[in-house]
């Protein structure tokens, strides 16, 4: 019986890997380092080499194993072909025929924070939902979208990339895509900060976060939780931008639920309150009072969705 799943999230510095059984729950989870010199070339051979280390020390054989789920940092094309991941060094890479090649095992592959988002919905914060939006907070916008239980890719793998939706009109430099409207230049962790460094610069007004040498956007958080008036200006931009986002969303798919994680989500209700008034005064009348959530996995929601898509996919 194949009861064994092996869930891999392809990070640019280190590659979370998850070995789950459908009785038992996690057997082991663990990293390895992405070797991204020369273009990425060792990564599939390494994940390879753990997979099989991971069989030998548990005694398992591919008769016993479902398969591997994997997220990689990038779009994907049919749950195989990635089209470009800068971060990991590879241009069009079929991922699922080469690991595949390699571990005689069914391989499947999605986008990270779409596997992210499946993670949640399964096991997480929204596993009361099948639909659900999950926005990630970090050094840039990520999403993910999850409509019956299932990914919401798109034609070409870029289906739930809301952190490029065009919603942003007072930005003084370009997104990495190239454009100038995108939500991550306000929503981000990168984006608050940066916007925090352009008010403190731009008046004199009182505020703990001058007081900072290195500040962060977690410092930003903090001190709008300690009632700055400032930071709260910062957190207020970022939310007006979210909450629109998210009612452009909603607009489309209604989900039961949105879902927020990423380092800056820690903030909880700091970040989450104004989004949801945002949200609410935007949305469609009918779809006011959607939950919004912070998201509870952390690290662990990639490797979890990248089981569940082997289930779904099988």
């Amino acid at each position: 019986m194949k009861e064994y799943y092996f869930g891999v999230d392809v990070g640019g510095t280190t590659v979370k890997m998850g070995l789950y059984s459908e009785k038992a729950g996690w057997i082991k989870k663990w990293e390895i380092p992405t070797r991204t010199e020369n273009g990425g070339v060792h990564v599939l051979d390494d994940i390879a080499a753990a997979v099989y280390a991971a069989q030998q020390e548990f005694d398992l054989d591919n008769a016993r194993t479902a398969g591997i789920g994997i997220g990689v940092p990038g779009p994907v094309l049919k749950k195989s072909i990635v089209n470009g991941c800068v971060n990991v060094g590879w241009d069009v890479v079929n991922v699922a025929e080469e690991l595949g090649r390699r571990t005689g095992l069914p391989v499947y592959v999605e986008n990270d924070a779409n596997i992210a988002a499946l993670g949640e919905q399964w096991k997480g914060a929204g596993k009361e939902y099948q639909n659900v939006a999950l926005l990630t907070l970090g050094t840039g916008v990520g999403g993910g979208i999850i409509l019956d239980g299932k990914i919401v890719s798109g034609f070409q793998g870029g289906g739930g990339e809301v952190g490029h939706l065009p919603v942003v009109h007072d930005a003084d430099h370009d997104c990495n895509c190239g454009k100038s409207d995108c939500v991550e230049l306000a929503g981000s962790a990168t984006g608050v900060l940066s916007y925090a460094k352009k008010l403190l610069s731009e008046t004199e007004q009182p505020s703990a976060m001058r007081e900072i040498e290195e500040l962060t956007a977690k410092d930003v958080c903090d001190c709008c939780a300690a009632g700055d008036a400032l930071a709260q200006q910062c957190i207020d931009h970022a939310a007006e931008v979210l909450g629109t986002a998210l009612a452009c969303i909603g607009c489309i798919i209604n989900p039961e639920a949105f879902l927020f994680g990423g380092g800056m989500a820690a903030a909880g209700d700091v970040l989450l309150a104004p989004i949801r008034r945002v949200y609410d005064a935007k949305v469609f009348p009918p779809l006011r009072g959607t939950p919004i959530l912070q998201a509870t996995l952390g690290n662990e929601a990639g490797i979890t969705g990248a089981v569940r898509l082997v289930q779904i996919e099988q």
